[in-house]
């Protein structure tokens, strides 16, 4: 076989993996070995190549921010600070129709600023907000559509592990990246901000009967204040000394740490024993973030050495689809393979294979990321995988709200991502506009 025919051979047999439930990780860096095996002849070489690409990965500064951001969300998860974001969102959009439902995803953006984890997102607010949408009238469906829709602006909105991954795998900054999300990420929400007060004010029945008055969550200035205060603070001190040029990514994240720290022992809301669970989670995922990046850069060099992305790229340029034709296609496969597979997954199959092709033709890689990350996205509310639906109901404690209830009411949600998508596609100046 010739190494364009084994690296292809080696990647169905990784997809085929991947659908069968081979841990992605896993699937990645076997079917790289014994690609680069086939390819070179010596199972040897191929050991030390793929450990020479695992040492060169994790050794780079710029991996640091991986578990610093992580060590942030979780963090700020457990200083309450998603609690005062919705008590603080609810009170501003309360004479609004739909004021509750729209004061989630607010609050959603709000955390998503300060923690970039969709799944941390969508745990949070399935414990704080479906219980109080449905005590105040509305339906489980919509209320927990609400929390997975508006979850996904964790993954948009910096900072972003979804954008942190991108970068490392393009070589692009994690910095630029981070800016292009604001406008994108601040647009989305106010689609579904809009999205939910016109569905109340034209079909209110869709949200629930008997909406109860939302004038009861009206909190005084000193509330306001003492909930909104801090977590105004943590976003200015990471997302400003980014923006500002003060810190690198790497220096935010460890200082959005410290501050997240302080602010939790002056609320006394973070104990020794949630700290040390903090590090023991936080541990956990920077692990498996790690397995994922290395697999992705075992995966790039089987398929460098293969020469399948040179030959794809040969082939793609030569078709007569076009620019729009590749671009359309490739968002079409991101959205299609969510059904199935994670997002980071989807990202590290996807990209390495098609960064030839896109820096032979020119893209703007930071654009191209923000369009990656919507429409990966999408594939965390569309069926049947949709990790943010099964998050939700895992953290819900009702056996009567199904996953089937929970998959259609994040269905408009996944319709408004597709118009923000659209959007991007037609106006790349609203990812690149502050870069």
């Amino acid at each position: 076989m010739s190494p364009f025919e084994i690296g292809l051979a080696s990647f169905g047999a990784m997809i085929v993996m991947v659908y069968f439930g081979f841990w992605v990780p896993f699937a990645l860096m076997l079917s790289s070995y014994v690609g680069v095996w086939m390819i070179k002849g010596s199972p040897l070489l191929a050991g030390k190549l793929l450990a020479l690409a695992a040492s060169e990965t994790i050794s780079s500064y710029f991996f640091g921010v991986v578990p610093l951001f992580v060590l942030m969300g979780y963090l700020v998860s457990v200083t309450g600070m998603g609690r005062d974001a919705f008590d603080v969102a609810n009170h501003v959009f309360r004479r609004l129709s739909g004021g509750l439902a729209i004061g989630t995803v607010g609050a959603n953006a709000i955390f998503a600023a300060i923690t970039g984890i969709s799944i941390a997102s969508a745990a949070v607010f399935t414990r704080i907000a479906v219980p109080e949408m449905m005590r105040r009238g509305y339906s489980p469906r919509f209320s927990t559509g609400v929390v997975a829709g508006s979850s996904v602006l964790g993954m948009l909105i910096p900072p972003s592990l979804l954008l942190i991954l991108y970068g490392l795998l393009t070589e692009q900054s994690v910095g630029d990246l981070f800016i292009a999300g604001v406008i994108p990420g601040l647009l989305l929400a106010l689609i579904f901000g809009l999205g939910i007060w016109l569905t109340a004010r034209l079909r209110p029945h869709a949200l629930g009967d008997n909406i109860a008055t939302e004038d009861s969550a009206e909190l005084t200035r000193q509330q306001v204040l003492f909930k909104g205060l801090p977590i105004a603070t943590l976003i200015a001190l990471v997302l400003g000394g980014i923006y500002g040029g003060f810190f690198t990514p790497i220096e935010a994240g460890a200082v959005g740490c410290a501050g997240a720290i302080l602010i939790g022992l002056l609320r006394r809301s973070l104990s020794w024993r949630d700290f040390f669970q903090v590090l023991n989670d936080t541990g956990l995922v920077t692990a498996a973030i790690s397995f994922l990046i290395i697999a992705a850069q075992m995966y790039s060099r089987m398929l460098a050495l293969s020469g399948v992305p040179a030959e794809f790229g040969s082939f793609v340029t030569e078709s007569d689809i076009g620019y729009w034709g590749i671009i359309i296609a490739y968002v079409g496969l991101v959205i299609l393979m969510g059904t199935l597979l994670d997002s980071s997954s989807i990202m590290l199959i996807l990209v390495p294979l098609m960064l030839p092709v896109l820096v032979s033709m020119n893209v703007d890689l930071i654009w191209f990321g923000i369009v990656t990350i919507i429409a990966v996205e999408i594939g965390l509310l569309t069926p049947p995988f949709g990790i943010s639906v099964f998050v939700i109901k895992s953290a819900l404690d009702d056996p009567s709200i199904t996953l089937g209830d929970i998959f259609r009411g994040a269905a408009p949600f996944a319709l408004m991502m597709l118009l923000l998508l659209a959007l991007v596609l037609a106006f790349p100046i609203l990812a690149t506009a502050l870069v």
